[in-house]
């Protein structure tokens, strides 16, 4: 008898029809003599319709009310859920993460799980009750209610699984496993059986969308066995491995690309200030990541910077430098948001030259300007205008990706 933890995503319960598929799964898991928690978003659009009547309100609502209001949404998940599972005889249960313990920091929309109490999920299992989480959401150590950010359902079930040790956590989405890229932009990507857990951060840092980054890390560290597969048509999926040996990919894993972007300019800094260090302690103290930086030169002695942040921060970023201006002493700051990120993933990919001329000259030969850069071991990334995304995702993928690739 093997333990799984199961995640569903708003997609595979975004009806009353689809929530009853999902209960056969689980069930049919359950008659194969296996235990199971399952851990739910909420339906597909419920938290768009929640965080749009809270803008209705306010354009910037309270972060800890918008946390409270969002999380309703996965109540009714599994209560749904747990309904049609109990209707088809066997025994379930649905728990909000504060009823099974699961304790975040206080970042209010971007809260970590800091630490998860085992004894009443132990204490179903061993009723043989089936017990159904609601994901992305927790409790800080002063009762108040967090979400973990778009995509925290993931992290909640790799990190429950990782506390109950089980056999793995299997991700159910819209799309059967991980792709070489985005098959809504090129209908020729295709799917892999195993790619390494290294390689799956970098595609999920980078814009890959099929699995939540922090639940990716997370099953790095506590070296969970993870799985991507399809609760519309299950099948073996994609399996995450830690053995780099296993797996036979070619020479790059996979495209990925991001629209979810925006540059931002720091103009006529001074050389003698660290501007730069600056720049990222104030964006640090909100929890807020900067990333491809480049820096250039001026005439008359004064330093350019740019660099990107993720869309949904940006004129947060925007609202704080200009603000300190003085503080960082830069004349001015410009954003510029019809940009999008695209990038080629693959264990030791920068020390491969021919991987690197291949991918810069795939991109010239169709007019593809990069407006930054940034690599490393596992990487290569550039922005470029958004509106040659699509062109440039699918020359890359033609450029490393041939029809007999596996």
């Amino acid at each position: 008898m093997a333990l799984f933890v199961q995640k569903f995503g708003g997609t595979s319960v975004g009806s009353l029809e689809r929530i009853e598929a999902v209960a056969d799964l689980v069930v049919k898991t359950t008659q194969q003599g296996h235990q199971v928690v399952v851990v739910l978003s909420a339906m597909s659009g419920e938290t768009n319709r929640l965080i749009e009547m809270a803008t209705q309100l306010d354009a910037r609502p309270n972060s800890r009310e918008l946390d409270v209001l969002m999380t309703t949404g996965e109540q009714v998940s599994v209560a749904l859920l747990a309904m049609a599972i109990i209707k088809r005889g066997h025994s379930a249960i649905s728990l909000l993460a504060d009823q099974v313990g699961i304790r975040t920091t206080n970042h209010f929309g971007k809260a970590r799980i800091e630490h998860i109490q085992t004894a009443r999920l132990q204490q179903e299992l061993e009723h043989n009750r089936i017990a159904i989480i609601t994901g992305f959401q927790g409790r800080d150590y002063e009762g108040n209610i967090t979400t973990l950010g778009r995509g925290g359902t993931d992290t909640t079930a790799v990190e429950l699984a990782a506390v109950l040790k089980a056999d793995e956590c299997q991700i159910f989405t819209d799309v059967d496993g991980v792709y070489t890229t985005d098959p809504r932009i090129e209908s020729k990507a295709k799917r892999l059986s195993h790619i390494t857990c290294a390689e799956m951060l970098a595609l999920a840092s980078l814009g890959a969308k099929v699995l939540h980054l922090r639940s990716v890390e997370a099953a790095g560290r506590y070296k969970v066995p993870l799985r991507v597969l399809s609760s519309f048509s299950p099948d073996t999926g994609t399996l995450i491995t830690y053995e780099e040996e296993l797996i036979g990919h070619s020479r790059i894993a996979g495209i990925a690309a991001s629209r979810n972007e925006v540059e931002i300019k720091v103009l006529g800094c001074e050389q003698s200030f660290s501007c730069l260090g600056e720049i990222k302690a104030l964006c640090a103290e909100q929890q807020i990541e900067i990333d491809m930086i480049a820096q250039t030169h001026q005439h008359s002695g004064k330093i350019d910077y740019a660099f990107t942040v993720q869309s949904n921060d940006h004129l947060q970023v925007i609202e704080i430098l200009q603000s300190n201006l003085r503080y960082i002493r830069a004349h001015s700051v410009e954003s510029n948001a019809n940009v999008a990120k695209v990038s080629a993933v693959g264990v030791g990919i920068k020390s491969n030259c021919e991987v690197s001329n291949q991918f810069f000259s795939a991109l010239t030969q169709e007019g593809i300007k990069t407006l930054l850069v940034s690599s490393s071991e596992i990487k290569v990334s550039v922005l470029v205008e958004e509106k040659y995304l699509e062109l440039a995702v699918r020359t890359l993928h033609a450029t490393f990706f041939s029809e007999s690739t596996e």
